[in-house]
């Protein structure tokens, strides 16, 4: 076996390098570019897509269940985050664990209520999660109201936005969510039965697996995950505003079937996802130095992510070879009898 057939042998296994690879050659032709590209400058981008990822990875866990999940109900989940993240703390570190406890129970209402209409009542995920999302951006706009000034806790602001050595800690916080989720989808239960039920749903309820708990947990993890998002999002910002969660909805799809998350469900990467958040940061950057007005770019973000899941779409189409993931890889072993198509 040559080289070039031993790398597309590996890289099918590893799907998270050739997002890497995108960070790596934009990074350089930036950096040639302009002239100005720099450490500082790339952990600030980071920064960015730390926040990114950690969108990112709750949305890889709803993806992984298969049948075109998507939950479109992180965007407003971020938004009524950080608004009620300004009511509960006040600014003050005192309620800083009132805030993080009403963020978590916000996005566990919201993860139960997206697994009862998608679970319970059989709703695709698309509608349903649409839905949820219409019905807190309502409660958004109420809690706009009731907010006098914008005030943020010291602590957790530092923890968003502050640095140890250099290196950002939102970077090191969304590095050690990747590390556990990685963990969580290759060595444990629960990651091997999300596989079987995105890989094959009827099988795995063949093979007694009760799918709808699984398919439950994920769209909790990725409610639960956006709200505390909001929650830093709104201190690295140092406040709340209407629609702040909307550039995080096609991002967070985009990062995930970009970093290698195939899109039928059935196979994960959370490394693939961190390096996709990045990439993408890189893209809104580079559009940014080229001068397009905020229309163009999103413009440019919407062909993006359509030719990504396009390219999802017809790659997982036609793979017929069932590959199984090497050590290092975050990637969800896929039993050979149970593919996709």
């Amino acid at each position: 076996m040559n080289a070039v057939a031993a790398f597309s042998l590996w890289a099918q296994r590893n799907r998270w390098i050739w997002a890497a690879i995108g960070v790596l050659l934009l990074w350089l032709v930036l950096s040639i570019v302009t002239n100005r590209f720099s450490l500082s400058s790339l952990s600030g981008i980071v920064l960015s897509a730390s926040f990114l990822t950690i969108v990112g990875i709750g949305q890889m866990f709803v993806v992984t269940t298969g049948r075109g999940n998507i939950d479109l109900s992180v965007a407003s989940v971020i938004t009524l985050s950080a608004f009620v993240a300004l009511l509960t703390i006040k600014g003050q570190d005192a309620n800083l664990a009132i805030g993080v406890a009403a963020a978590i129970l916000l996005g566990l209402a919201v993860g139960a209520l997206n697994s009862l209409l998608v679970v319970g009542l059989g709703i695709p995920a698309i509608i349903a999660t649409l839905a949820t999302g219409y019905v807190l951006a309502t409660a958004t706009l109420l809690s706009n109201r009731a907010i006098s000034g914008f005030t943020v806790s010291p602590a957790l602001k530092y923890l968003a936005s502050g640095r140890i050595s250099g290196v950002p800690i939102m970077a090191v916080i969304a590095i050690l969510g990747v590390a556990a989720t990685s963990f969580v989808l290759r060595y444990t239960v629960f990651g091997q039965l999300l596989s079987a039920v995105g890989q094959n749903r009827t099988a795995a309820r063949l093979a007694a697996i009760k799918t709808g708990p699984v398919i439950a947990s994920a769209f909790i993890i990725s409610s639960v995950l956006a709200s505390l998002n909001g929650l830093l999002l709104g201190a690295y910002i140092g406040g709340a505003f209407l629609e702040m969660g909307q550039p995080y909805l096609l991002q967070s799809i985009a990062a995930v079937v970009l970093g290698g998350t195939l899109i039928f469900g059935g196979s994960a990467t959370a490394v693939g996802t961190l390096f996709a958040s990045i990439l993408l940061i890189l893209i809104v950057t580079t559009m940014q130095i080229v001068g397009l007005p905020p229309g163009a770019q999103d413009i440019v973000q919407g062909i993006v992510v359509i030719f990504v899941l396009a390219l999802a779409g017809r790659q997982a189409m036609t793979r017929r070879a069932p590959v199984e993931p090497t050590s290092g890889d975050s990637d969800v072993a896929v039993p050979a009898g149970d593919r996709p198509a």
